[in-house]
């Protein structure tokens, strides 16, 4: 019986519309994310001096280290935007597929 409850769910429409927007969602975010900490990491690999200036003259806090804790940040607010879509509308879609399929 269970087998056929999940045939009939993977057959339904809105379970197909659910997964594709969910994955093309976090693959979305994990393209954002991947991009930045490349391009962070070719920074540092092809221009490094770069990110040696420091941020005001006669200090010693480089550049670098605002630049590293805005990369980290964002990838917490990029989590956070998953989770939050995922609590509110995956799950309403997720619920209304099971309630429809029981």
């Amino acid at each position: 019986m269970t087998t056929d409850i999940y045939r009939r769910v993977e057959a339904d429409p809105a379970y197909q519309q659910l997964t594709q927007r969910r994955g093309r969602f976090a693959l979305a975010l994990s393209f954002i994310t991947l991009l930045s900490y490349y391009a962070f990491m070719a920074v540092v690999a092809f221009a490094p001096k770069s990110l040696h200036t420091t941020m005001f003259e006669g200090g010693t806090l480089t550049i670098g280290v605002p630049m590293g804790v805005t990369l980290i940040l964002g990838s917490w607010l990029l989590t956070g935007w998953y989770v939050r879509k995922a609590n509110t509308e995956f799950d309403q879609l997720t619920q209304s597929l099971v309630e429809r399929h029981q």
